[in-house]
């Protein structure tokens, strides 16, 4: 099977070399991170959620929707199918009734481990030909254009 993925940069990318780098280097790796999740039997996203409720069981669905960054339809679905998966309930909350509290049941929170390993041996393929220090430089240079984007998406529309 050939190789659709070049690195070759496409001339319409030229003034974005790092936007398109950051393009492969996502779409590479959560292609990875699929193939592992679907060995635990995961859609890629739900392992957010139930990292979120492994370290803090009985979140409501907004806490959970404000933590992970996903769109609203896409935690309903997760955790919809997740509950009929058995990983997971859904509970109206005793002070309002129309706020959902999710728990973990035994069967999720039985995927903690799996989970950290995955996340471990995902993190080993991604930095093994990297030194510390240029990972340490990565995660750095990685969280200040995220917070880029972010603070310009936070900003109010000019006219």
């Amino acid at each position: 099977m050939p190789d659709t993925t070049s690195s070759e940069l496409p001339n319409a990318a030229r003034d974005g070399r790092l936007s398109y780098a950051v393009f492969q280097l996502a779409r590479a790796h959560r292609a990875h991170a699929a193939a592992m999740l679907r060995a635990l039997n995961l859609h890629p996203g739900q392992e957010l959620l139930l990292m979120q409720l492994f370290d803090h069981d009985g979140r409501t669905q907004a806490e959970l929707l404000e933590r992970v960054g996903l769109d609203h339809s896409t935690v309903s679905k997760s955790l919809r199918r997740m509950q009929e998966a058995g990983l997971l309930t859904r509970e109206p909350a005793p002070h309002d009734r129309r706020v959902m509290v999710v728990s973990l049941t035994d069967a999720g929170r039985a995927l903690r481990e799996p989970i950290a390993d995955m996340w471990r041996t995902l993190e080993q393929i991604s930095v093994r030909d990297l030194t510390p220090d240029q990972v340490e430089m990565f995660t750095t240079c990685a969280h200040t254009i995220e917070n880029s984007i972010r603070d310009l998406g936070r900003q109010a529309p000019t006219r």
